[in-house]
């Protein structure tokens, strides 16, 4: 019998660098399971100021990073195993189906079929690729494709050297969504949907045991709840970042101000139901191409699953039991962050749950 593969890394330290903030989060492995050691959150935007990410530097994010890892006494030359990942437009993700290939041919064939499935030309493509399973019966195998361009990996490297980090594991956003679920909880049989919600954008994963891996991106995020409150309550965005975080979806309606039809666009809709729209599109999607409909509930991860009302609106209009996922459920805390635990630390948990 064959010996369980051990990772080599004892410590680990998963960084997720978002529109809004960045997220570090400092593993020990013990055991089979792993230790919190330490972890910080830090917006890379000054407090109140409102931010549009078309008019934001992209090297603003490495000063934070470097301070954020001296506030937590990490040093960066003795770190032997880190993880961050890439998201947003420039990176896609699809399981496919191919024939058995042995090991020497599947990489090269794979190029070419990626160029198929992915929507990434195939002179700037970076693909990497996983064997999920091979079919008894037809000998087909099933593969998970992921590419990315070099130019934004380019980029990400850049920002990391430069904070002193060696970069080792680069990831894809949604595979790290799913491993934070997969690595950290007993899962049943049957389909769970992640909303990983954003500032700017929802991941959305759809993942099982034994199901098709399906992934996209909803391009909305908790930004677009502020710009709500701002057109119907007439706020400054400042005005309407604390509403947001004190009332989310459930603000009183005394405190909402009349506004002119010229004010107010009565044919948008709120950004909760359309992307209570985007993923039922998803979902019906799924069960067309995948041929199972069996979903267990939906698991909300990232700053926007904190909005005060939103679980409850995605639980009627989906009909789906739907739950703010606790991503620390199977780790050993320290006594100060039991009362701490945040859905946005998901993804930076995920990472550094990753193996080598």
């Amino acid at each position: 019998m064959a010996k369980k593969k051990v990772p080599k890394f004892k410590e680990s330290i998963g960084i997720d660098i978002g529109t809004h903030s960045v997220k570090i989060v400092h593993l020990k492995r013990i055991h089979e399971g792993f230790k919190l050691l330490n972890y910080e959150v830090r917006q890379t935007v000054p407090q109140g100021l409102e931010y549009i990410p078309s008019e934001l530097r992209p090297d603003r994010f490495a000063p934070v990073i470097a301070e954020m890892l001296r506030s937590m006494k990490i040093n960066t030359k003795k770190i032997k195993h880190l993880v961050t990942c890439i998201g947003g437009d420039n990176i896609s993700i699809k399981q496919i189906k191919t024939i058995f290939l042995p090991d020497e041919e599947l990489e090269s064939a794979l190029f070419f079929e990626a160029k198929k499935h992915l929507p990434i030309s195939g002179g700037e493509m970076i693909l990497d690729y996983q064997v999920l399973s091979v079919e008894e019966k037809t000998n087909n195998m099933n593969v998970l494709l992921v590419a990315t361009t070099k130019e934004e990996m380019k980029s990400h490297i850049n920002t990391l050297v430069s904070c002193g980090l060696n970069p080792s594991i680069v990831d894809a956003q949604s595979l790290a969504v799913a491993n934070v679920f997969a690595l950290n909880t007993y899962v049943e049989d049957g389909v769970y949907v992640i909303l990983n919600i954003g500032a700017h954008r929802t991941n959305m994963v759809v993942y099982g045991p034994q199901a098709k891996f399906f992934a996209r991106d909803i391009d909305l995020g908790g930004f677009n709840f502020t710009k709500d409150i701002m057109r119907t309550k007439n706020m400054t965005f400042e005005e309407a970042e604390n509403y947001k975080f004190e009332y989310g979806l459930q603000g009183p309606q005394a405190q909402a101000q009349t506004l002119s039809l010229s004010t107010l666009d009565i044919s948008e809709k709120p950004t909760e139901e359309t992307i209570a729209l985007e993923v039922k599109r998803s979902l019906r999607f799924y069960v067309k191409e995948a041929g199972n409909s069996d979903f267990k509930k939906v698991l909300l991860i990232g700053g926007g699953a904190k909005l005060a009302g939103l679980q409850e609106y995605l639980a009627e209009n989906l009909n789906l039991e739907t739950e703010i996922y606790d991503p620390f459920y199977n780790l050993e805390m320290p006594e100060k962050f039991r009362e701490k635990k945040d859905p946005q630390l998901a993804l930076a948990l995920g990472l550094a749950m990753r193996k080598e």
